[in-house]
């Protein structure tokens, strides 16, 4: 059986024994005696219901981060993942052509030399067929040109700089230089090797490439008109 309580009562039959640590245990006979100490319990439960879990707590952020880490990772993905090798979707380069608002347009004002440095004024000799021979002088195909070209119309081959590249001495021919560039700024780098100016200084056709003579003949003769 139990031991007496703290004021020497011995337990009540058929019930345990209580903690001593408990001290004296008194049951009332009116149980809204308890009323308080039930209410002071409820407030202490609902505050505890109250505040936040730690996990719950912590949703939040670690949500936020891990959004951070896969956005991060998908652009590093997106940067180093190897492309597929283009095939035949790549555009095919289409051949160097001179621009056609070359054509119609008038020949500036420009002043080359000669092999004696002397200034010549370029539009004082239309109508003309300019052919630049920095690459290749061509002596073959600068002398069809004067051949073909029709009487009053001036051969001029031109090269860059102020040493003036001459083929061997063909008859009717200009050997001149551009030592300001100004020939070659108008018609754009690589857009032509030769152009046809009517006496009138507006560019009549311009050549990509000489080509065979009869490919401009007709265009030549129409110079001298």
């Amino acid at each position: 059986m139990g031991k007496p309580d703290a004021e020497g009562h011995g337990p009540s039959d058929g019930l345990p024994d209580l903690p001593p640590e408990w001290g004296r245990v008194v049951v009332p006979d009116d149980a809204s005696a308890l009323a308080a100490e039930a209410a002071q319990i409820r407030r202490e439960l609902r505050q505890a219901a109250g505040r936040p879990r730690p996990h719950r707590a912590l949703a939040l952020p670690m949500l936020v981060l891990l959004i951070a880490l896969l956005t991060t990772l998908a652009g590093l993905l997106a940067v180093t993942w190897p492309r597929a090798p283009r095939g035949t979707d790549r555009p095919t380069p289409t051949p160097s052509s001179p621009p056609a608002s070359l054509t119609g347009r008038a020949l500036p004002a420009l002043d080359l030399v000669d092999a004696g440095q002397a200034p010549v004024p370029l539009r004082g000799l239309l109508p003309a067929m300019i052919i630049l021979v920095d690459e290749c002088a061509c002596p073959d195909v600068v002398a069809e040109a004067v051949a073909a070209a029709p009487a009053g119309v001036t051969v001029v081959t031109v090269t860059e700089g102020r040493a003036v590249s001459t083929p061997p001495p063909i008859n009717g021919v200009r050997a001149l230089a551009d030592p300001a560039g100004g020939l070659r700024s108008f018609l754009g780098p690589g857009a032509a090797t030769a152009l046809l100016v009517d006496r009138t200084g507006v560019v009549t056709r311009v050549l990509p490439d000489l080509g065979p003579v009869d490919a401009y003949r007709d265009d030549l003769s129409a110079l001298a008109a």
